[in-house]
């Protein structure tokens, strides 16, 4: 059962088209991997998802509700963490995230259940502006998870982090679909990273969906092309590259 699906689901600004007829189907408790370079409507997709901007055309639904008439019901269900999480410097972790908790009319217990979550308990009471990169990311995830959502959007989430961290923000997100029922769309642009935590991707390179299935499918996919499948970062390149060469070609 798929908990979101799009339709040739399309995001165009004057001149620039950056999501193009997408199609999306994301599996119900699931870690679901966005892949593609930077700038290949990742985010974007992401923030129709959440309401933030409008498609241009096409359609989608998140847990059956279809947008714009459920986007009350489907924000309700969606915990999200999009680019750089933002937080009040001169407030602590823990204040930071009673604020969220007020604005989702969640009980107390729900701002230490998500700190427990993401390893930060022992540091609530520390300012904001105090937090290392890795703390402020697993404050974000924190934020994301508040009130166990059924469905989890998080955009980069081991952006900038060091080895271990993104080893540890890693098991974190590849255990919670098992822990809490939920599903996990999490995007990248690495290929070597969404592998070890999906368990299905989707793969964008200019706006177009150039392959949506499992690894092994990718493999295989790629390999009836000729590629190399030893090293799937490799793959992954590979596949882009052959669609920037066609593009070119195209012109």
């Amino acid at each position: 059962m798929n908990i979101i699906e799009t339709h040739n689901l399309t995001k165009a600004y004057s001149n620039f088209t950056a999501v193009s007829d997408v199609s999306l189907n994301i599996p119900k408790g699931k870690v679901y991997g966005f892949l593609g370079p930077n700038g290949a409507g990742k985010s974007t997709t992401m923030k129709m998802f959440l309401g933030l901007t409008k498609p241009t055309s096409g359609s989608f639904a998140i847990n059956g509700k279809k947008y714009p008439n459920d986007r009350i019901q489907i924000l309700k269900e969606v915990g999200s963490f999009i680019e750089s999480p933002a937080f009040y410097g001169n407030l602590s972790g823990e204040e930071n995230l009673d604020i969220i908790r007020k604005i989702l009319d969640l009980p107390k217990s729900s701002v230490d259940e998500a700190l427990e979550i993401v390893g930060l308990s022992q540091w609530k009471g520390r300012l904001a502006k105090k937090y290392s990169l890795g703390m402020k990311q697993r404050l974000g995830l924190a934020s994301a998870l508040i009130g166990r959502p059924p469905i989890l959007i998080l955009d980069e989430p081991t952006n900038g982090l060091d080895p271990i961290g993104v080893h540890e923000i890693r098991a974190l997100i590849r255990s919670l679909p098992e822990k809490f029922d939920c599903t996990v769309i999490v995007s990248s642009h690495l290929l070597s990273e969404i592998e070890l935590m999906a368990d299905k991707i989707g793969i964008l390179n200019h706006g177009n969906l150039l392959f949506e299935g499992t690894i092994e499918q990718l493999k295989q996919h790629v390999a009836a092309t000729g590629y190399p499948t030893a090293n799937l970062e490799d793959t992954f390149l590979a596949l882009i590259n052959e669609d920037n060469t066609r593009r070119g070609e195209g012109r």
